[in-house]
């Protein structure tokens, strides 16, 4: 590799980070989320996605979450399953299945929700000024846009077997 294909150390060190601040984050938030409702952090994802719409497609939740297909078929199922969600062909195109919170779906994100909140203000809130909280704000909605200026995952086309 030469140099001009390796990351300067200000972007490595950025890098690692960022990597570990998200990873300590999603053990506490997954952690949480396990002892409060036992639910993995994928889950809460779907449900609260579906807490604010009610209602969406298999897709659009793919989407929303940034998770593979087939994963989320089986996150549904058990969510399903769980009675915290409904699945059910679409009356607008029949290729679509449309997942649809339950009232026990609602009622679970409610009860998580408040110790959520809690760990995410204790780790990633409370060590950061006003103007940290803009510039950091501001920073990840550039890099996530710049990201997701690709195509979603659902409409990536699949690579062929081997």
């Amino acid at each position: 590799m030469s140099d001009a294909d390796a990351l300067h150390p200000a972007q490595l060190g950025t890098y690692f980070a960022l990597m570990e601040a998200v990873s300590l984050l999603q053990h506490a938030v997954e952690q949480q989320l396990r002892a409060e409702g036992d639910l993995s952090y994928v889950q809460f994802q779907l449900l609260a996605h579906l807490a604010d719409a009610r209602q969406l497609t298999m897709t659009e939740l793919a989407d929303g979450v940034v998770y593979s297909r087939s994963g989320l078929t089986y996150q549904a199922g058990l969510l399903e399953k769980a009675g915290l969600v409904t699945r059910g062909p679409s009356p607008d195109d029949e290729r679509a299945t449309l997942v649809t919170i339950t009232e026990g779906g609602l009622a679970l994100v409610g009860r998580v929700l408040p110790g959520h909140i809690e760990v995410v203000r204790r780790l990633l809130f409370n060590p950061l000024t006003d103007e940290d909280l803009h510039d950091l704000g501001d920073i990840m909605t550039r890099v996530r846009d710049h990201m997701r200026a690709e195509p979603p995952r659902s409409a990536a086309p699949r690579k062929p077997r081997k």
